[in-house]
């Protein structure tokens, strides 16, 4: 009899099964698995041996309530305050913390030369008028007398090299300016808490497509100085928005001049065509002032007058207190006053020493 299951009754040894509680009677081999529930037999063990010769015990439990997981065993703790028994080798390390990621900057490399590629630009600019008077003083020699063949050599090279340079140094800082108008406006778009409309794509295709670039630049910094004025009214700066219209002024200008210089080229005649040095001589001259407008308005918008220090910004108020004379008035009479008396003494002792340091000089003369 096993748990009520028929077994052998001639057998007094059975086997307990761990999952349901049924003993199955040994049968010559041991089983491992339950018939019933397929759970683990335990070893067989007499139905009637005492509980310290069986290999397991019995645990009440209310009915429908599982046994939880088996905890493990913990040894008795140790009243001894705890310590290394030798110097621990592990630390806690300071991370550094994670830097934020950096917007995206496509012309950083132009953007962080912008002041020097301005610079340059308008150097190069200056050599090339320099250049374009001297060819223009061999045209005025050239009218009387023969020219060496060396000296017009040097005067085409001279102009040759400084216009190339100079048209190269233009394209590089146009570039860097396009990449710090976008940097510029992204910055101010967000301050304001709002998103710039215009891609770099755009950007850069209506700065430098020709005639479009006439405009468009400074229709875009007139947007930014706007919503930059819009964002913080207290700080707005109208100094900023005249800036802006004095460079896109010069810029239209310097624009026009470069047109009608490269009608210059096509003339026929050699008058017409010293006209045309001439005028490429003030082209040249204009294109290095917009090159230093354009590095005065950059540092304009960075707060820094044109040598880079920050500006100094002076507001003029209304005084409403009466004028308090800085000198006191001469009050001619007995009635005037002890500091007045005291002050007319002392113009007296002055007067008088003059008078006789006058008198000493005429008697050294004598």
């Amino acid at each position: 009899m096993n748990g009520g299951h028929v077994a052998d009754s001639r057998s007094a040894v059975v086997q307990p099964c761990a999952r349901c509680g049924a003993r199955w009677a040994v049968q010559g081999k041991p089983l491992h698995w339950c018939p019933r529930c397929h759970g683990v037999l335990l070893s067989p063990a007499p139905v009637d041996a005492p509980a310290n010769r069986r290999n397991y015990r019995w645990v009440a439990r209310p009915p429908g309530r599982k046994s939880g997981p088996a905890q493990p065993h913990r040894p008795a703790s140790s009243r001894e305050t705890p310590h290394y028994r030798q110097i621990p080798r592990w630390g806690l390390l300071d991370r550094p913390p994670l830097e934020s990621s950096a917007p995206r900057r496509p012309l950083a490399r132009f953007t962080d030369r912008l002041s020097t590629l301005l610079i340059a630009t308008a150097i190069a600019f200056g050599v090339a008028a320099l250049a374009e008077l001297g060819r223009y003083g061999v045209l005025l020699r050239n009218r009387t007398r023969l020219i060496p063949p060396w000296l017009l050599w040097i005067s085409d090279a001279a102009v040759t090299v400084s216009a190339v340079v100079a048209l190269v140094l233009a394209l590089c800082a146009a570039i860097a300016l396009v990449g710090w108008l976008a940097e510029t406006r992204r910055a101010v778009f967000a301050s304001a808490g709002r998103e710039d409309s215009r891609s770099l794509m755009v950007l850069v295709l209506l700065c430098v497509y020709p005639v479009l670039n006439l405009v468009w630049p400074g229709v875009f910094l007139l947007e930014t100085v706007r919503v930059r004025n819009a964002a913080d009214p207290e700080n707005a700066d109208p100094r900023l928005l005249r800036a802006v219209r004095i460079w896109w002024a010069a810029w239209i200008l310097n624009g026009v001049m470069v047109a009608v210089s490269l009608l210059y080229r096509f003339a026929s005649t050699l008058q017409v065509q010293a006209d045309g040095v001439l005028f490429t001589l003030w082209t040249n001259l204009v294109a290095a002032g917009v090159a230093i407008a354009s590095l005065g308005l950059v540092r304009a918008f960075a707060g820094l007058d044109l040598r880079g220090r920050p500006k100094r910004l002076s507001r003029w108020v209304i005084a409403t207190t009466p004028v308090r004379s800085v000198i006191e008035p001469v009050r001619p009479g007995g009635g005037v006053a002890e500091p007045a008396a005291s002050t007319e003494r002392a113009l007296a002792v002055a007067v008088g020493d003059d008078e006789a340091q006058a008198q000493q000089q005429e008697v050294v003369a004598k």
